[in-house]
């Protein structure tokens, strides 16, 4: 070779390039445990700042706003990460903004079939519900298959069952029905039929994407995972997405990290993305943001998956990676400082 140190030098610059452009920057991570952390999601999808008006743009943030403290109260106080994820997706699920619990979206058949999702990270144990049409806050219901059921997986009518038994609270099925929704069904079948109908922004992120959860890190060094939705706007023939399904939609492990999971369902299930981002720390000893933005930005996106996901490291390290055009999110901190984000450009 006439110039092997001019083509040594080249080559460990392209080298150098790749290796930058494919690994996220993690050097704000942290090492050393914060006291506790909380961070929560309320679905993403096609969401466009021209398309929100300042009034709902304000009350998506009022609404997040309140959820953070309310999880934060309970972790400050020495509760539970448990406790703080359920209290944290409750209020997301009793308001209409969401799609999950009172907001949300209809099947074919004009029901609300919801589905939650609870993993504790002390011992991977886990909960589910599935199709469930009377529970007024399937969060609980999944933590209760969690606590006090042999199960994982509990669907339609069986598990609304449980959830009674259990004492949780259980409501007629007119409770769900809001007007916005209902309309959005009414849209997307016009369209299904091949009537000339022009989607709103809304109705084309309720038709694919939805979904509220919460990843949060206790006192005690536990970390949980939740996940509620009301899936897919028209779905047909009992269809369950991604958040119920251990792996997909929730996963949390003490010695990696706590993901909730938002999107394309049917992407998040066939590759496991919440277990993928645990998986990539625990053998190849990633960082949380390496790892959760490479699943996402990159392998996800490559396979034509579209969504977002919010997760927590041991350490109170978080990272909330999306691929679509906004993801409504945040995160508050042990002294009550708080950051909520809607759309793509947000300063994180």
């Amino acid at each position: 070779m006439k110039y092997p140190l001019l083509y040594s030098i080249v080559l460990l610059l392209f080298m150098a390039c790749n290796t930058m452009e494919e690994t996220p920057n993690t050097m704000n991570e942290q090492t050393q445990k914060t006291e506790f952390a909380l961070a929560i999601h309320g679905g993403a999808g096609t969401i466009l700042k021209e398309n929100m008006t300042p009034l709902l743009e304000k009350q998506y943030k009022a609404k997040l706003t309140e959820a953070l403290q309310a999880g934060h109260a309970v972790l400050k106080g020495g509760g539970t990460a448990k406790d703080a994820v359920e209290q944290a997706i409750v209020i997301l699920e009793d308001s209409p903004l969401f799609n999950a619990g009172k907001g949300a979206v209809f099947t074919h058949d004009g029901h609300n079939e919801l589905d939650a999702s609870f993993m504790d990270g002390k011992n991977q144990g886990a909960g589910a519900v599935g199709g469930v049409r009377t529970v007024k806050n399937p969060i609980r219901a999944a933590r209760a298959v969690l606590e006090k059921s042999k199960h994982v997986m509990l669907t339609g009518a069986g598990a609304d069952q449980f959830a009674k038994e259990q004492g949780l609270e259980c409501l007629d099925s007119s409770y769900f029905y809001t007007e916005r929704r209902w309309k959005s069904l009414q849209s997307a079948q016009r369209a299904e039929d091949g009537q000339s109908v022009i989607l709103s922004e809304d109705d084309e992120h309720d038709y694919k994407f939805g979904t509220v959860g919460a990843v949060a890190l206790d006192k005690q060094g536990n970390l949980a995972a939740g996940t509620s939705t009301g899936g897919m706007t028209n779905k047909r023939y009992g269809r369950i997405g991604d958040s119920p399904i251990i792996g997909a939609g929730s996963y949390a492990n003490n010695e990696t990290c706590a993901v909730s999971s938002t999107g394309h369902g049917e992407f998040f299930m066939r590759y496991l993305v919440a277990y993928d981002i645990a998986a990539l720390m625990e053998y190849k000893e990633w960082s949380l943001e390496k790892a959760a933005t490479y699943v996402i930005q990159k392998k996800l996106k490559k396979k034509g998956g579209e969504g977002g996901v919010i997760a927590l490291d041991k350490y109170g390290n978080i990272s909330m990676p999306f691929n679509t055009a906004g993801m409504y999110r945040g995160y508050i901190l042990p002294n009550g400082e708080l950051k909520i984000g809607i759309y793509g450009n947000d300063d994180f």
